[in-house]
């Protein structure tokens, strides 16, 4: 596709918010400035663009916002943007701004956007990784998973207290719908005895034979971690009291994972790749994603980002049983 002199840039967040989507935006603006370009935010993802929701931002607008949760241009998911109507629009929203490219902070999703404004439409874009799942190709993290896993664990060490002082099994709900990051991580970090996630199918029967066998020996307390896409912990927790007669609770952690302030790594890395998006942008690379391996910045196509990363899971699995 023929390259664009770019003069203008935008950038949105879309899909689940993450702590570290605000530094992301931060190093976009203050970046694009450093090189003398202009910068369009555009509220509330493809939505805002669709319905011309733009404001301009300048070196004081992301002033103090790089220690934020959340993102400051808000963030909504988009059916309408996969509608060829609503890309139509999108467009002449940029066409009206004068913006020659878009960076789109979000997860598979977004970039499925971004890459239609690319492949379908001939739009430069590159995408940043924001979600707190880590379920991208071509990253080792993604902007926001290190905090939410930080905020589950923080949680789940304040709930092993009451669950070994009242001696119960506790079964811990986190995020992660198609993916079990979360889950995994937390799960090793919090000592947790059990973690049922999409990517692996669980022995059920096999639990309760432990538990109960680990009551006898003197166990007080148990731990299971379950991604909601694997499992409800409510229906998990029922289903555990009747096949084992063992008290047992559940706690949905819920949203509570996508807020706070974010974690160093968080910042460091939103701010490296934010920096890295504008570059590519000037030098006519597009339809890419930007990622850190080994420490690297590392860039693969929009399309390659979307795939399912694989996570290590019987290796966590292996320790976790040997650690029990």
């Amino acid at each position: 596709m023929k390259k664009t002199k770019i003069k203008k840039i935008g950038i949105l967040t879309s899909g689940g918010d993450g702590p570290g989507m605000n530094a992301a935006v931060r190093s976009v603006v203050r970046s694009a400035l450093h090189y003398g370009l202009k910068v369009n935010g555009i509220m509330k993802g493809y939505e805002g663009l669709i319905d011309d929701e733009t404001i301009e931002l300048n070196h004081r607008s992301v002033s103090n916002i790089i220690n934020r949760g959340g993102t400051i241009l808000k963030t909504a998911r988009s059916k309408r943007f996969m509608t060829v109507e609503g890309q139509k629009k999108a467009l002449r929203t940029l066409k009206k701004h004068r913006i020659d490219g878009l960076v789109v902070v979000g997860g598979d999703g977004s970039y499925r956007g971004a890459n239609i404004l690319y492949k379908t439409w001939g739009f430069p874009t590159v995408g940043l990784p924001g979600t707190i799942d880590n379920d991208l190709c071509g990253t080792d993290q993604t902007i926001g998973c290190h905090t939410a896993v930080d905020t589950a664990l923080g949680a789940i060490d304040k709930i092993r207290d009451t669950a070994q002082s009242m001696e119960r099994i506790f079964v811990i709900e986190v995020m992660g719908r198609n993916s079990g990051y979360i889950a995994m991580q937390v799960a090793l970090g919090a000592g947790a005895e059990d973690v049922v996630i999409p990517e692996h199918k669980f022995d059920y029967q096999q639990m309760y034979k432990d538990m109960v066998a680990g009551n006898k020996k003197g166990k007080i307390s148990w731990i299971v971690v379950v991604a909601e896409g694997a499992g409800k912990a409510n229906e998990i927790a029922e289903k555990i009291t009747k096949s084992t007669g063992l008290e047992t609770r559940f706690v949905v952690l819920g949203h509570v994972q996508r807020g706070g302030t974010p974690t160093a790594l968080d910042r460091i890395f939103a701010t490296r790749t934010g920096a890295a998006a504008v570059e590519l942008l000037l030098k006519g690379i597009y339809g890419k994603a930007v990622g850190i391996v080994e420490e690297k910045i590392n860039i693969v196509d929009l399309s390659h980002a979307c795939s399912q990363k694989k996570l290590p899971v019987e290796e966590y699995y292996r320790l976790m049983k040997i650690l029990t």
